[in-house]
């Protein structure tokens, strides 16, 4: 990795961090659904050591759905069914005090738990739900691919290549996808905070990895796709860091986009980027997605 690194310090050539977008960032497309009155409830689902669910709960709030704070005891305790939600984003951070494969741990408190298995698979079977898992809950949502509709073949998440907990700015595309958080996004290229230890992503097979749905991949400076470190921070093979289900309805990424939603919150944008950045197109698409 270090090798990596210092070869691309050599490049003089380096155009640097970019951002391409095929749509407008400051188009707001889930405005006449706000206009509505009509707020769906979004659960923000929390487990002991998470972070970022208060960037999650505002920009799932500003896209018009109204954020729901649910923990996993909520629901372990059978307080909580989901039954009146309609949207789940696992979100990021270290549950359990940053045990290694805490996602992983996260995932089993749910499927050996048959009464809390059945309340997920209730969830994930209906046609009007979607959810999204990211960093630490990208590793929890592909460790419950069993119960996920079309995610059997997604990998597992496992330990970064550098051996290291990578926090940057990096570069990411997105390609054509099924992804409802991704309508109208393909073939846009800009920056994305990520943040993680273990994002690398493991496949069970080589035909697993030809079989899976890329909604996001790391790219170089060049808008090239890449295994070298330190555009693709964790060494992900073809540079995957997003996947989603043939439907769409659920998807999983390693970059948090909650906490670059807001152009002033990104280390760098275009000069010409409003209020909005792009990444505010993904929540607001799960809103028109819904109707």
């Amino acid at each position: 990795n270090a090798r990596q690194e210092f070869d691309q310090l050599l490049d003089q050539k380096d155009p640097g961090l970019h951002a391409r977008l095929s749509f407008d960032p400051s188009d707001d497309i889930s405005l006449p659904y706000i206009n509505s009155g009509k707020r769906p409830q979004m659960a923000i689902l929390r487990e002991q050591g998470v972070n970022s669910q208060l960037e999650m709960a505002a920009a799932f709030d500003r896209a018009g759905f109204d954020a729901v704070d649910i923990t996993m005891s909520d629901i372990l305790s059978g307080r909580e069914t989901l039954e009146s939600i309609q949207g789940l984003v696992a979100c990021g951070g270290f549950s359990y005090g940053d045990v290694l494969g805490a996602g992983g741990g996260w995932a089993k408190s749910i499927l050996y738990n048959n009464q809390v298995r059945d309340v997920f698979s209730h969830f994930f079977e209906r046609e009007d739900s979607f959810a999204l898992g990211v960093c630490n809950g990208c590793q929890m949502m592909a460790s419950l691919k069993e119960i996920i509709p079309g995610a059997e073949n997604w990998p597992r998440f496992v330990n970064n290549q550098s051996e290291q907990f990578e926090a940057r700015s990096s570069l990411v595309s997105i390609p054509e996808n099924p992804s409802i958080f991704m309508s109208g996004m393909a073939g846009s290229t800009m920056p994305i905070a990520v943040a993680h230890g273990e994002g690398r992503a493991e496949f069970v097979a080589n035909k697993n990895q030809q079989n899976v749905i890329v909604a996001m991949y790391f790219v170089d400076n060049y808008g090239v796709k890449t295994e070298k470190y330190p555009a693709n921070p964790n060494g992900s093979a073809q540079g995957i860091t997003g996947l989603t289900t043939e439907d769409g309805r659920f998807t999983v990424m390693m970059p948090h986009p909650e906490r670059v939603f807001r152009t002033v919150a990104n280390s760098w944008h275009p000069a010409d980027w409003g209020e909005d950045s792009g990444w505010m197109r993904l929540f607001r698409n799960a809103r028109v997605w819904l109707g």
